[in-house]
């Protein structure tokens, strides 16, 4: 196996995994400076701790925001996000009264969707590959 530093072990498993998503605003209202995605980053940073996920990158412009996330396979994704939107909209919402006047019709700073795409690794193609090339016995 190809050294990474990225490679993380549990008590029975070692793992690499992360993910991208994509958080975006409430009607896609320009909500953002750059003041309040800084603040969403310490956030952010502070409740995947609590999940035992490494925020590795943030990001984000005027109406949504990046992640990129190393984390456990005892973390179920869905539950990360659901964190993630629900306690940043919480406390962005508490500290910043001024966003809500961008989400008059809902109590909400996000929209209900969002994106989550597996990074990092080979190709599928390349698995498959390895995989098909696996001395079977007989």
């Amino acid at each position: 196996m190809a050294e990474c530093s990225d490679i993380r072990t549990g008590r029975h498993c070692v793992f690499a995994l992360h993910a991208h998503l994509v958080f975006v605003t409430k009607f896609r209202h320009e909500v953002f400076t750059d003041t309040h995605l800084s603040r969403m980053e310490e956030i952010m940073r502070d409740v995947c701790a609590d999940f035992e996920t490494d925020l590795a990158e943030f990001n984000g412009e005027s109406n949504h925001v990046h992640l990129l996330v190393h984390f456990p396979p005892k973390v179920t994704l869905s539950k990360l996000v659901n964190s993630l939107k629900g306690v940043s909209s919480r406390r962005m919402r508490r500290e910043f009264p001024e966003l809500a006047r961008h989400y008059y019709r809902a109590t909400k700073l996000w929209s209900g969707s969002y994106f989550a795409g597996s990074v990092g690794g080979a190709p599928t193609s390349v698995l498959h590959q390895y995989i098909e090339q696996q001395n079977r016995p007989a």
